[in-house]
């Protein structure tokens, strides 16, 4: 009974900040999708953590740790580079450039009828294909994690199910991730797209009713939600295998001291053997090989909705160190713990495995969770799931009314702008489209692993072209509509000709460099930008990079100009080191795992965690603003 209070007292409130901000959001599109650029930096920030918590995540940090050990999670870890250099350098560009959504950004940057195809194109991909892609994975995590918590068959009956097992039967797949024959399988995903309908339900009634101030609003209770049951989920694994410094133990008595080792192993190295060089070679490229390389996203809409530049720029800090430092710290026990609760027989190699693996987070909850922690934890990944589906919701929903209906339909085909009000009611209508969509994509998903690599291969030739509109004046629309064209046909050949998972770094790498090489001789072969366009865009979000050209026509000291986009990478790099000193320092200490031969382990932690600590004045120093002087073209 607690556990059922625990989990309604969060729907309340949750469906309640929908309502509260619902007259605001009602007012237009600046008020429902950027919360009329209001928010605190740390709020943002502790949203943006939130939706990337997400209810597929510890899922997938399982599965990754059961294939491959710790060291698989840099490939997750080497995102704060990208993260903080979109705080550092880009957020603050990205609040100026006054837009709504970021594929509005291509109308702004760009010139000509390539730059409005470009940004229905993006609207498209991102706000749809992309959109819906993300929350698929997150809906198949819902499945797993609601199917042992919310048996509807046992509590309903079979005969009350039947319209859903009926569904689940004409679409021909299941959706439980149990080995199941016969009636039972189509039984028990009825009751898990119930699950689905409800949890979805209820978060699109308050993102839709209340727009992003209530998304933003409920997203920072839902992290401190999900943080403190992940805890209790820490503590209780940690208990149940005798403690910390029991991890190292039981793993080589499981596995052996050379599993061991490998298995809690944060070098990037160790264990690589002769793929070593590209495996370096990935993590070194994988942070831009991405298709929001520059915040392109939700995290540029939270970016957006800030008050201010240093707040925007505080949101970016707040999200890495808090997804990147705490939410690891929290997990790394939990899920090596369950390693050693729920040994693998065999090595843990193909899509059905990793899926199996994946599923053990669920159970440990299960099993080792008592009453009340029991519905916190519940609650935490509910929250999760929910932080992540009203963002998905509200960030596609801006395509749809601010691109598709508003520039597209109403100005281009009816020549006038669209009701600000009408524009609110279309983006509730859009949520319901999304899901459907996203509903669809799931039924073709195995492993989350699985589909969450490939989804970064095909966005892998969008993330340099991305980078390049904004420290880069000589990039055009065409420097981004080739390599994207590119992406569409080269990615599934990598898969079709390289379809072993050893060939993921090689597969990205490759992807990268075709894009990359695409991408700037588009834009070198082809017209440059009006000068008009670019000296509006550039004295509206004042963009880092190479500008010197741009910046002496509109008057602006292109020296001042330059040093601001030194600073702004040299903080980038000091605070990059920081979260990684943070995570293998703390992460080696929590895990009791081996350091490098030769020092001390407690010396080792301890130098780390120092040095991470240190180097916060250090890049908070470098970050801040540099006030303008005055400035003249004789000067």
């Amino acid at each position: 009974m607690i556990d059922l209070l625990i989990v309604t007292a969060f729907v309340v409130y949750a469906v309640g900040a929908g309502l509260a901000a619902r007259a605001d959001a009602s007012k237009g599109p600046d008020e429902y999708f950027l919360a009329g650029r209001s928010m605190p930096g740390w709020k943002a920030g502790l949203s943006m953590a939130a939706t990337q918590y997400a209810a597929d995540t510890p899922l997938v940090v399982t599965g990754m740790i059961a294939t491959a050990g710790v060291f698989a999670l840099w490939r997750f870890w080497v995102y704060s580079v990208a993260f903080l250099l979109m705080g550092f350098l880009l957020a603050p560009a990205w609040r100026r450039a006054g837009i709504l959504t970021d594929a509005e950004l291509c109308e702004k940057r760009y010139s000509g009828h390539g730059a409005e195809v470009l940004r229905y194109i993006k609207a498209l991909y991102f706000g749809t294909l992309f959109n819906c892609v993300v929350l698929a994975f997150v809906l198949l995590a819902a499945t797993r994690i609601t199917e042992p918590f919310l048996p509807w068959h046992d509590w309903l009956g079979e005969g009350a199910l039947s319209p859903l097992v009926a569904l689940v039967q004409w679409v021909g797949r299941p959706l439980t991730a149990h080995g199941l024959d016969g009636a039972d399988v189509w039984l028990r995903s009825a009751s898990n797209l119930l699950s689905i309908g409800l949890i979805v339900g209820f978060t699109a009634l308050y993102s839709a009713t209340g727009g992003l101030r209530s998304v933003i609003n409920t997203d920072v209770v839902q992290l401190v939600l999900a943080l403190g049951a992940t805890g209790l989920y820490a503590r209780a694994v940690t208990d149940a295998i005798g403690g910390l410094d029991q991890i190292p133990v039981r793993l080589a008595a499981l596995y052996g001291q050379a599993r061991m080792s490998s298995m809690l192993s944060f070098n990037p190295v160790e264990g690589a053997g002769e793929l070593a060089a590209t495996v370096v070679g990935l993590l070194g490229i994988q942070w831009f090989a991405q298709m929001n390389s520059d915040g392109t996203g939700y995290l540029a809409q939270r970016s957006m909705a800030c008050r201010s530049d240093r707040d925007a720029q505080t949101a970016a800090v707040v999200f890495t160190y808090a997804q990147s430092v705490v939410r690891t710290l929290l997990w790394l026990p939990i899920v090596i713990g369950l390693m050693v609760l729920y040994p693998a027989a065999a090595p843990v190699v193909g899509e059905a495995a990793t899926a199996a693996r994946e599923t053990v987070f669920v159970t440990g909850i299960v099993d080792h969770l008592q009453p009340g922690a029991l519905g916190l934890m519940l609650v935490g990944l509910l929250a999760a799931l929910s932080s992540t589906v009203d963002t998905h919701l509200n960030w596609g929903a801006s395509y749809w009314t601010r691109d598709f209906y508003d520039r597209l339909y109403c100005q281009r085909l009816r020549g006038r702008p669209a009701n600000p009000r009408h524009v609110v009611w279309v983006a509730r209508a859009s949520n319901l489209l999304i899901l459907t969509i996203a509903l669809v994509i799931m039924t073709e998903l195995g492993s989350i692993q699985t589909a969450w690599k490939t989804s970064l291969l095909f966005g892998a030739g969008l993330g340099v072209p991305q980078l390049l509109r904004w420290v880069w004046h000589r990039q055009n629309a065409w420097g981004e509509l080739v390599p994207m064209a590119l992406s569409l046909v080269v990615a599934p050949g990598l898969l079709y000709a390289l379809p072993a998972d050893e060939y993921d770094g090689l597969r990205l790498i490759l992807m990268t460099a075709i894009a990359t090489a695409a991408s700037v001789a588009a834009s070198l072969l082809t017209s440059p930008v009006e000068r008009d366009r670019l000296d509006a865009f550039f004295r509206t979000a004042h963009p880092p990079g190479f500008w010197g050209v741009v910046a002496d026509r509109c008057g602006h000291d292109a020296a001042l100009h330059r040093q601001r986009f030194w600073r702004a990478l040299a903080a980038t790099a000091l605070a990059t080191a920081s979260v990684f000193a943070l995570i293998v320092g703390a992460g080696t200490f929590l895990l009791h795992a081996p350091g490098p031969d030769g020092i001390p382990r407690g010396v080792w932690c301890g130098t780390l965690v120092l040095a991470g600590i240190g180097l916060v004045p250090a890049w908070w120093a470098m970050a801040a603003p540099i006030p303008e002087r005055p400035f003249s073209r004789g000067a």
